[in-house]
């Protein structure tokens, strides 16, 4: 019981701030779409909804809706003739036809924490392998207290779930390379269905795992020879795991198209992709869906050539004073500089410096020999370095920039990493002198420096911790000193960064505190203004309207991130008119503000 009291510690208080955090906030501006999506998936095996997203994340949040006694809008032109009328329906589910959003809101999020949650067990179990008991927490804690972790961990979004799926893909599938078997084949193979069926961007682990796989197998031949042998092996296994992910991917499309009419599927294909090149790809979609056995694979195409022409396209965005849809290379460094905390990227910082120097260190030559007997003991942790690299390079080389929540799948590789190299020069081995004083002296000195190391990983845990506390329950708007904290952040960049509509309760509770009977609103998010401040007492507003005092409105609640998007300076082609940057709102102070992201007016 001893040995799992502080994970099962770490996970009794993540879930509780995570808890406290989802009964707070109101439907993030995704989780319209997402939760609509994964009940049509669920309670009527129709794919119609969100197909440019996996089944997985969204069907298991769904799951505890099937409990509840709930009106959906099948009725409605957006469900029966609309091209993925996702945002219609999902506004309709929750607020249109006699549900209650905070109960399908939070029943919805319960299977988010319990991702969140196993990816945490999942880190400590595989860094029990790789570090050891004690430091085996480390990565565990980091991961399980992160601002980001504890924001986008209990959203029905696929962030968290891709987390969990990279992880997952990556343990079995080093423990297949490093022993294969067949069954280690199939698991890994089911893995990376799993992962596949997360989030369409873990598709990178097709091309990272042959990569490694190719690099291990030339390590492997270079130490002990039988190319041939060892081609024929790894090549049997990999194709054994192909085939399982793809048979995974199959039997979960398969199950969520039953319902969903070929012919509409078909249609909707061809309209959503009528613009998408290279031709070709499209032409094969179609033939897949039209075809009655490979039709839940042509499903998943579509969706991931859907992903492909939204990455292609960009993502409008506002960042250092800007607004833009082209992207920036610079943007995921920035960010992630800005939104971890301080303590973490001091101890990641010191980790990459010490491994600087002890791989690479003046005049010393990096050879084979020495690099194939560090990939026979230590696959796992070139996998996750291999990852990280190609992930992040990947990343900054979209012009999709959608917030640091998109590199949550490398941050348990991240602290895994720096952990185990932070271990290494803390315990690092001493050679002392054989002269009994002399050797005393510097076993002394060895202790000292010993626990003065140790010491510094404490207190920078330490802070860590009071990071997390002090911003509770704001986790999806923290950001570190240097980003200029909660309050502050949205200077720098918005978006899911900052306000992705989570404050709309709050703004309620101001309303209603302060007697307000009318007051203007521009919100951005899942939300609905008029349901939880009241028909008669929301008006929604935009700033072409002008100053809603010259309508008798002596309040406005703003959210930031619309705010940002209209005053940043704008990229000519996106073509934003001058009556809709809220100029004449740019030198008057908010009186209040609701939560972190919605700031409010007094005229």
């Amino acid at each position: 019981m001893r040995k799992i009291f502080p994970v099962a510690l770490i996970l009794i208080v993540v879930f509780l701030l995570m808890l406290n955090a989802a009964l707070k906030e109101t439907a993030i501006f995704d989780e319209t779409a997402h939760i609509a999506a994964g009940y049509g998936y669920v309670r009527y095996l129709d794919y119609r909804l969100n197909p440019e997203h996996p089944p997985l994340v969204k069907a298991l949040s769904a799951l505890p809706l099937l409990f509840m006694n709930l009106n959906f809008p099948t009725e409605a032109e957006s469900w029966q003739k609309d091209v993925n009328g996702q945002w219609d329906v999902g506004n309709r589910f929750l607020y249109s036809e006699g549900n209650n959003p905070d109960e399908i809101v939070g029943a919805a999020r319960i299977f988010p924490i319990i991702l969140t949650l196993l990816t945490i067990i999942l880190i400590y179990v595989w860094s029990l392998q790789i570090l050891g008991r004690g430091w085996a927490l480390v990565p565990a804690f980091l991961f399980g207290f992160s601002p980001s972790v504890l924001a986008h961990g209990h959203y029905v979004t696929t962030d968290v779930g891709a987390t969990l799926g990279v992880l997952f893909g990556f343990y079995f599938f080093t423990k297949m390379l490093a022993t294969p078997s067949r069954k280690k084949s199939i698991l890994a193979g089911l893995a990376l269905g799993a992962a596949l069926l997360m989030k369409f961007s873990n598709v990178l682990l097709l091309p990272i795992f042959i990569f490694i796989g190719f690099i291990h197998y030339i390590a492997k031949i270079k130490r002990d020879g039988a190319a041939l042998h060892y081609f024929l092996v790894y090549f049997k296994r990999f194709v054994l795991m192909f085939f399982a992910a793809l048979f995974l991917i199959y039997a979960v499309y398969f199950l969520f198209t039953l319902n969903y009419p070929a012919t509409k599927e078909l249609s909707d294909a061809a309209t959503t992709l009528s613009s998408f090149n290279p031709r070709w790809l499209v032409d094969l979609d179609l033939a897949l869906i039209k075809n009655s056995v490979l039709r839940p694979l042509g499903q998943y195409l579509f969706g991931l050539l859907m992903i492909l022409q939204r990455a292609a396209g960009g993502n409008t965005a506002y960042f250092l004073g800007d607004l833009s849809a082209e992207g920036w290379w610079y943007y995921f460094p920035v960010v992630f500089l800005l939104k971890e905390p301080l303590p973490s990227l001091i101890m990641i910082l010191l980790a990459v410096i010490i491994g600087v120097s002890k791989f690479l260190p003046a005049g010393r030559q990096v050879k084979f020999k020495n690099f194939s007997d560090y990939l026979g003991t230590n696959v796992a942790e070139f996998g996750m370095l291999v990852f990280i690299v190609i992930y992040w390079v990947q990343s900054m080389r979209s012009p999709l920039n959608i917030g640091i929540r998109h590199l949550l799948p490398t941050m348990p590789f991240i602290y895994i990493l720096a952990t185990g190299t932070l271990k290494s020069w803390i315990l690092k081995l001493h050679e002392f002198p054989h002269h009994f004083l002399p050797s005393l002296f510097a076993r002394i000195k060895a202790f000292f420096k010993i626990s003065l190391k140790f010491a510094l990983i404490i207190i920078l845990l330490v802070w860590y911790a009071a990071e997390t506390f002090a911003g509770s329950p704001y986790y999806l708007s923290y950001f570190n000193e240097i980003g200029g904290g909660i309050k502050n952040g949205y200077k720098y960049v918005t978006d899911s960064n900052y306000d992705w509509g989570q404050d709309l309760k709050r703004l309620a509770v101001f309303v209603k505190e302060n007697n307000i009977q009318k007051i203007a609103v521009d919100y951005f998010g899942g939300g609905s203004p008029k349901y939880y401040l009241g028909e008669d007492v929301a008006e929604n507003w935009w700033s072409a309207r002008g100053n809603p005092k010259d309508k008798g409105i002596e309040w406005l609640a703003i959210s930031v991130n619309s705010l940002q998007g209209a005053q940043a300076i704008a990229d000519a082609d996106l073509n934003r008119k001058p009556e809709d940057e809220y100029s004449w709102l740019r030198d008057i102070k908010p009186a209040a503000r609701a939560g972190t992201s919605i700031f409010i007016y007094k005229f």
